[in-house]
């Protein structure tokens, strides 16, 4: 017995040992695993799925795959990602309805605590799943009206939920730079970041509606009447209200022609915020520093 409580001992102090010698040596936590959910979408999923996976794994912070779905009007029966194996789901997805076991499963992910990134034109999807609506806030097109929730803008610096007017959800004006304007410099996402920088050629999304059951609004640009927005100042960045999940939502990013022609999503502030975004998501904080080639608020930065 005593030769049995001595290996024991011996065991466990080995144990602690190497335990004390990895938090020395300073060994990095496992990386955040990451599901991009692709494969359809009205915009240029070949060339934002590939973008996206290539700023995820050019981190080493990160480990990205990538599910595609049938295409369009394919048969959708088999499609079933493992949500559960990833820390956080981006999805860059907007296409066929999902079949009801995926939708169960998305939702369990979701609501057990997965980490979850709404990315650009994933915020069109599935505009009669309730659901997914309060998952995402705000939502546009797919028939999305009055009855879909108010339309969500700023006036005065102040949140508004527009209840009154009637109207389509979601649009946007001609692609342009814009400046993005922080408007909770405490967050985890936002922390060390300026309070205003310079986007790359992007859409912007206004008029959009949904339950609007926004949790922090982190960034806002202001639209151009002159180039076909609205004219307010809308939410482009924030994270959802939704019981104790982490969901991180982001209207930046349009994709490109090409990978090389994709200044939306090679701008340095949109890729610093997607990260930034999903390890909140992940893992509830944000370790990563502010890059030293971040925009300012009167030049944009471009990654390779």
């Amino acid at each position: 017995m005593n030769y049995i409580k001595k290996t024991f001992r011996a065991a466990m102090a080995l144990l602690s040992l190497a335990v004390f010698a990895g938090c020395a040596s300073g060994q990095p936590e496992a990386p955040v695993s990451v599901l991009i959910v692709s494969g359809q979408n009205n915009h240029n999923w070949p060339v934002s799925h590939v973008a996206l996976q290539n700023i995820f794994n050019s981190s080493d912070l990160f480990r990205a795959d990538v599910v595609l779905s049938p295409a369009q009007g394919e048969d959708m029966s088999a499609f079933k990602p493992d949500f559960d194996s990833y820390d956080a789901v981006v999805l860059d997805y907007n296409g066929d309805p999902w079949p009801e076991e995926t939708r169960k499963a998305f939702l369990e992910y979701v609501q057990n605590g997965g980490g979850l990134v709404i990315y650009h034109a994933a915020d069109n999807a599935f505009a009669d799943w309730d659901e997914f609506n309060r998952i995402i806030a705000l939502g546009g097109w797919g028939g999305r009206d009055e009855s879909s929730g108010p339309y969500c803008y700023l006036k005065d610096g102040e949140l508004v939920r527009d209840y009154d007017t009637p109207g389509p959800g979601g649009h946007h004006g001609q692609q342009r730079e814009y400046q993005m304007h922080c408007r909770n410099a405490h967050h985890p996402v936002t922390e060390g970041l300026p309070d205003n920088w310079l986007h790359a050629r992007d859409e912007m999304y206004d008029c959009m509606r949904g339950p609007a059951n926004i949790g922090c609004l982190l960034y806002s640009g202001a639209t151009d009447e002159l180039t076909g927005g609205s004219g307010r100042e809308e939410p482009l960045v924030f994270t959802v209200d939704y019981g104790d999940s982490r969901i991180f939502h982001i209207m930046l990013g349009h994709a490109g022609e090409t990978l090389e022609d994709n200044p939306a999503m090679q701008c340095v502030g949109f890729r610093t915020l997607l990260l930034r975004g999903t390890e909140w998501a992940a893992r509830g904080e944000v370790t990563q520093p502010v890059p030293e080639d971040f925009p300012t608020p009167d030049s944009v930065s471009l990654g390779d």
